[in-house]
Order: structure tokens, then C-alpha cells, then sequence
């Protein structure tokens, strides 16, 4: 439960949720209502629950048009306005990831909520991996457009990723030079590199001073090209990236922890990792290839950037 200080909320409990879902859409979001209600009984502020929470992860193992049906606009859409009803209702935050329809596009999308159960804003998955035989996600989304954002809520400055946005770490630092003061990804993941997925998370918690809370299916899903097991194990990691809370493999659970966020600001001003940053310098960052820039504008070659980075500069990639 929030604690606060002069009216000001300091102490946030946050809490990640594991499901098994199946192709009943109803049941999925029962599912997750049922575990809302235990995480917020439990004392969370906010509450994350899995990638896609609402069906059977048809991205994998699968490839046929059929499965375009179960993308919602976001005006009407009913997961949107079940999942604000019940925000509102409990007083919680709810980062809700749900397969989105926007007039020919698709896209795989989190809608943040606030505890007031207003819709603050959409952030469209920027990372979208292919891996056949077992990973169609670039078949059914386009590439996010929205870049990577911050909100502010009751309990709270939230950034959130989505799946494949975890194995990023500029993502991660976006979303904390934005201001985050928690970093969320809801998940969808079954393979042979749990280790390494959880401590590439670890490492961007323990990178931007910032606690981070990832939410895994679990259970196993079947397609015309295999099967796939979710493994769960989903964690919430400290501002050192030790973790403080972590789920098992395959049982439905709600974990929780609460953090200090004032404290954990001023450690990560004393810390200097943002003062100390220089932007000017992470110009290979803006290229795939380590020479050429893409920008908003035409790509420029190491010749066309000489004199760039000097003071004054105002180029845009900088």
C-alpha cells in the first residue's frame, strides 16, 4: 500500500501477475480481473499482467489471417473499458497490453490507466522479433511509432516496454532519462534463456538506479508449427538489480514489493549516472552500422558530421 509524506506518496507497492491463457477471451479476462483483485488485496498500487493477456499468444507457433479478429481499436475497445472500471474501482494503476487495430495497422500496445480509471496514453511495441518456426510477431505488428514514453500517475512516474523491448538497453534508458521512476514489461517468453532474459533486466535496473517489474505467461500453447512453454518465474528487481520478489515456473501467482521512491531518487542523483552522462558522444547510437546516422532527416557519413558535437551545436542528433 502507498505510504506517503505531506500528502506526497513516497512508498509504492507494485505487483506482477502470471496466467496461463487459453483461445476464451472471457475467461482470460476473468483470469485477470481475479488476480487485480489479489494484487490490489495484497496492497499494490500497480498491478502488471503478461503480454497479451487476453488470448492464446497466437504470434507463436502460428501464421493465419483468421487471428487479425482479435485486434480491438481502441475507441470501444472491451478490455480497455473492463480493465478502467476496475482500476477505478479499486484504486490502481493497470499498464494493459492488448492487440490494437488502428484503421490497416496493428500493433501490439499498452494502455497505461490510471487509479482514477482514466486512459492516459498508448506506447506500441518499438521491438518486434521474427524467429520461424516459432515467432510470427512481425507477421501480425507493425513497428511501434509512438517511441518510448513516461507517465504520470497517482503513484508515480511509469515507463513501460513490451516483451522484445526488454533485451534493449537503450529502451530502458529512454524511458528513465523521461523520468520513470518504475520500469514495467509485460511478457511473453518460453525458451532456454530464462537466465539470460532476467539478467538483462537485472542489468538495466541496476544501470538506471531503477526498480523494474516483469510479467511472464506461463503454461503451454499450441500452433499449427509446435508448441511453446511459457516459464513464468516472473520477478520484480530492486535499484541495484537484486531481485526482491520472484514467481516459480508454472503455478498462477501475484508477487509484490514496495519501494521508497524518494529514496531511491536521491540515491540515484548521488550516484551520478545521469549527471555524468555525455549525449554528445553516443552518436553511434543512431546508427545500425556504427558510421551512418539516421536521423529525421538524410543519413549522414563521418565526413558530413565533422564539426558536429562541437560547442555550440544544435544539430538535431545530438
Amino acid at each position: 500500500m502507498a505510504q506517503t509524506n505531506g500528502g506526497k506518496i513516497v512508498k509504492v507497492s507494485v505487483a506482477a501477475a502470471q496466467m496461463a491463457c487459453s483461445w476464451n477471451v472471457e475467461e482470460n479476462l476473468a483470469t485477470a480481473e481475479r488476480l487485480i483483485r489479489s494484487g490490489a488485496g495484497q496492497g499494490a498500487n500497480v498491478i502488471l499482467l503478461p503480454e497479451m493477456f487476453a488470448t492464446h499468444f497466437f504470434a507463436f507457433m502460428d501464421w493465419k489471417a483468421e487471428y487479425f479478429k482479435y485486434a480491438y481499436p481502441i475507441d470501444g475497445n472491451p478490455i480497455l473499458e473492463r480493465m478502467s472500471r476496475l482500476a477505478r474501482e479499486l484504486g490502481v494503476v493497470l499498464p494493459v497490453n492488448f492487440f490494437e487495430r488502428a484503421n490497416n495497422a496493428y500493433y501490439n500496445t499498452v494502455m497505461i490507466i490510471d487509479a482514477d480509471g482514466s486512459q492516459l496514453g498508448i506506447y506500441r511495441k518499438s521491438h518486434i522479433p521474427v524467429g520461424p518456426p516459432g515467432c510470427f510477431e512481425k507477421v501480425y505488428t507493425a513497428e511501434g511509432d509512438t517511441g518510448f514514453k513516461v507517465w504520470k500517475t497517482r503513484f508515480g512516474a511509469l515507463g513501460v516496454g513490451i516483451c522484445w523491448d526488454q533485451w534493449f538497453p537503450e529502451a530502458a534508458r529512454c524511458m528513465c532519462i523521461l523520468g520513470a521512476d518504475l520500469l514495467f514489461y509485460p511478457t511473453g517468453i518460453g525458451s532456454d534463456c530464462h537466465d539470460h532474459w532476467q539478467t538483462a533486466m537485472q542489468g538495466h535496473a541496476a544501470a538506471n538506479i531503477t526498480p523494474l517489474v516483469a510479467a511472464n505467461r506461463i503454461g503451454r500453447e499450441s500452433g499449427e508449427f509446435g508448441s511453446t512453454t511459457f516459464w513464468g518465474r516472473s520477478f520484480i528487481a530492486g535499484p541495484t538489480g537484486a531481485i526482491v520478489a520472484k514467481a516459480s515456473a508454472d503455478k498462477e501467482e501475484v508477487i509484490t514489493a514496495q519501494f521508497d521512491l524518494e529514496e531511491i531518487r536521491e540515491r540515484r542523483a548521488n550516484w551520478g549516472v545521469f549527471r555524468d552522462r555525455r549525449p554528445h558522444l553516443y552518436w553511434p547510437l543512431l546508427t545500425m552500422d556504427g558510421q551512418t546516422v539516421q536521423a529525421s532527416g538524410p543519413a549522414r557519413t563521418p565526413a558530413e558530421r565533422s564539426g558536429y558535437c562541437r560547442p555550440p551545436c544544435t544539430d538535431v542528433i545530438c
